[in-house]
């Protein structure tokens, strides 16, 4: 069971784009040397974020500019823009249809209750996470480094 790295990637680049605002254009090359990741993977992020509304990209050298307030963007929407079908593909049931096994033929029934439980308590917590809340939390950490 994993989140994948691109969310991640996207945080990095939404705390990048709102620290940068006013003093930097936000390029996807300024936060591919950011993020240690490669130009084309930044502009795929970056594609799905202002698709979802996120962030807005000025054409041609570009430029990107947070849409929203950072306490109204969650790290569920960012989770959802980049990986749409991620929660309910985060636990998965193995294939075992088709067997006489009374438990094969039923486990797919039975696990998907708890699953579901499962995937809700991450899409509940991750809505109760702001931008501004990981913002905060990572001024704190510029301030008074360990």
């Amino acid at each position: 069971m994993q989140i994948s790295t691109k969310c991640s990637i996207a945080v990095h680049c939404l705390i990048f784009i709102h620290e940068a605002k006013g003093i930097a254009k936000v390029t996807s090359d300024l936060l591919a040397q950011s993020t240690g990741c490669n130009p084309v993977v930044i502009r795929n992020i970056m594609g799905k974020l202002k698709k979802a509304g996120l962030i807005s990209v000025a054409r041609g050298t570009g430029g990107a500019a947070l849409c929203a307030d950072p306490a109204q963007i969650t790290l569920y929407q960012i989770y959802s823009a980049l990986e749409p079908d991620g929660l309910s593909a985060l636990i998965g049931i193995h294939n075992c249809q088709g067997r006489k096994c009374p438990v094969a033929q039923n486990i797919r029934q039975v696990l998907q209750t708890p699953y579901h439980q499962i995937e809700d308590a991450v899409k509940q917590t991750m809505q109760g996470i702001t931008l501004q809340s990981m913002l905060d939390d990572f001024h704190k950490r510029v301030q008074a480094p360990e």
